[in-house]
């Protein structure tokens, strides 16, 4: 018996007969298709770095130097300020009532209000044109309604300094903590003068070194009230050379 070279499979047949591989999607991308992302990630990082540096300009560009108390050096209160006390120190962020290097001549020479410590920035609240008398101390007080007379104080004015009871204390008695103390400033009203609604207002008052630490605890706590005495009253301390 003998076989038709026909009926043979050719050998290009057997050979096409498998099934061609599938392009599926665990195929690796070659290096062409990889190139345009590395393109857009390297696109990405740039505009992030530029993003960045812009950032860090603008920060910086927000900092601005301050009058702060030089490293090793503290200023007590009623103290001059002169120039080898301070130094020029950067800051950044949120500095309302800081004062700023550029104004060192408008701060140079006056007086300290209270403790400054090393690095401690200068506000406007900490210094002061008058020089605080020795045995004295400035406290600044925030009254409510009620807390002082309601046709106002003014600096200048003299007051008695009285603890009450807090709202929440039952048999408690007010105490006298300075029985004449000098107004030395004064900014807000107990009244808003066109709304007619309370306020707050803010006093200092020139009190006995000894009797502050009472007094500031007094006014945190607001259990604090200032009756108004008449005007030849002599305070405790005065910052006028000769008592009234």
């Amino acid at each position: 018996m003998s076989f038709s070279s026909s009926t043979r499979p050719s050998a290009s047949g057997a050979r096409s007969s498998g099934k061609a591989p599938a392009s599926g999607s665990n195929r690796l991308p070659t290096s062409r298709e990889r190139r345009p992302a590395l393109a857009a990630l390297a696109v990405i990082l740039i505009l992030l770095g530029a993003a960045g540096s812009a950032l860090i300009a603008l920060r910086s560009g927000d900092r601005q130097d301050y009058i702060a108390v030089r490293a090793g050096e503290s200023i007590g209160p009623g103290q001059k300020i002169t120039e080898d006390l301070v130094a020029r120190g950067d800051l950044a962020g949120k500095t309302d009532g800081l004062i700023p290097f550029s104004e060192w001549n408008k701060v140079k020479g006056k007086f300290a209000t209270g403790w400054l410590y090393e690095g401690q920035y200068l506000s406007k609240a900490s210094v002061t044109d008058e020089q605080i008398p020795a045995g004295g101390a400035l406290v600044g007080v925030s009254l409510e309604a009620g807390r002082a007379p309601s046709s106002g104080t003014e600096g200048g004015d003299i007051v008695q300094v009285v603890q009450v009871p807090a709202s929440n204390q039952a048999g408690g008695v007010p105490t006298v903590l300075v029985d004449a103390a000098e107004v030395i400033s004064v900014s807000g009203a107990i009244t808003d003068a066109k709304t007619k609604a309370n306020t707050t207002l803010n006093v200092t008052i020139l009190v006995p070194t000894a009797k502050s630490t009472a007094v500031a605890a007094a006014a945190a706590a607001k259990t604090l009230v200032l009756v108004k005495l008449p005007a030849n009253t002599k305070p405790e301390v005065t910052q006028t050379a000769g008592a009234r």
